[in-house]
């Protein structure tokens, strides 16, 4: 497999600034960076993400997956992030030919911030399968939130940020990636399994944001049968989950979970 070429340009997660506490001392205090980064595919401009900066390449990578505006990753030909113009140049082998038509409909979804979408966010779901024989059992689930919780994180450093991983079948973590909004998280880890070749078929999706149509969208379109959050969810997600047979489950935190969707691949209890 062709890889692209990659600048591995992070910016460091975390800057530290005066505060002024409430007994009036002025205290380091540790927070979140956000950075613009612009993202110009062809030399044509797409669209300006608020990122961390930590896995910039990823998260172009996964935009661009997630939002069906390239394929397959041997069609990339180079990223270059530079922070000095807070921009995210691609460059594809063959050109990226005329997207003009997926881009002219867009989509603004309940992301932190303000996501966009675009194409038509139903229409591709219809073709979109999920492997049916994986199995998550309970023990499994609360070993995977188990090794979440014991993450090292942004989060319990600064806060600010929401956070997602890659689990393997035994609860393992095999990538976890925070970021200011969720769909940037899950964007950066679709980026990187692109670049490892990694399937999604054995594969367990976590996120401590919200469950909505644009997560369901995208765990399915990764290939992923699970996915799990601490959070809860809508009912367009719930509808989606549903219909393309994910395995949804939310409130997940300890020993407790609640299963909405997707029943035939749990088995409560054990294995």
């Amino acid at each position: 497999m062709s890889l692209p070429r990659l600048t591995y340009a992070a910016r460091p997660a975390t800057v530290t600034v005066a505060a002024i506490n409430e007994r009036g001392e002025t205290v380091p205090t540790t927070i979140a960076g956000e950075h613009p980064l612009t993202l110009y595919l062809d030399k044509r401009e797409i669209v300006t993400l608020m990122t961390l900066g930590t896995a910039p390449e990823a998260l172009v990578l996964g935009y661009l997956r997630n939002q069906r505006l390239i394929s397959r990753i041997e069609e990339i030909a180079a990223v270059q992030v530079d922070w000095e113009t807070d921009s995210a140049a691609i460059t594809t082998h063959a050109g990226s030919g005329d997207i003009a038509a997926r881009m002219e409909r867009r989509t603004v979804t309940s992301g932190c911030g303000q996501g966009t979408m675009f194409g038509d966010l139903m229409g591709d779901i219809e073709s979109i399968i999920l492997p049916d024989e994986g199995r998550l059992d309970q023990a499994t689930l609360e070993i995977m939130l188990d090794n979440v919780r014991r993450q090292e994180s942004i989060y319990k450093q600064a806060g600010a940020v929401h956070g997602c991983a890659l689990a393997a079948g035994d609860g393992e973590i095999l990538m976890f990636i925070e970021d200011v909004g969720r769909h940037n998280a899950v964007d950066a880890i679709a980026g990187q399994m692109w670049l490892e070749g990694m399937s999604g078929g054995d594969k367990i999706f976590y996120t401590t944001g919200r469950l909505t149509s644009e997560m369901v969208i995208k765990t399915a379109q990764m290939g992923i049968p699970f996915l799990v959050s601490r959070s809860g969810l809508t009912g367009m997600g719930h509808a989606i989950a549903q219909k393309v047979g994910l395995t949804m489950i939310g409130r997940a935190q300890g020993n407790h979970y609640l299963l909405f969707t997707g029943q035939h691949r749990f088995n409560k209890g054990g294995a």
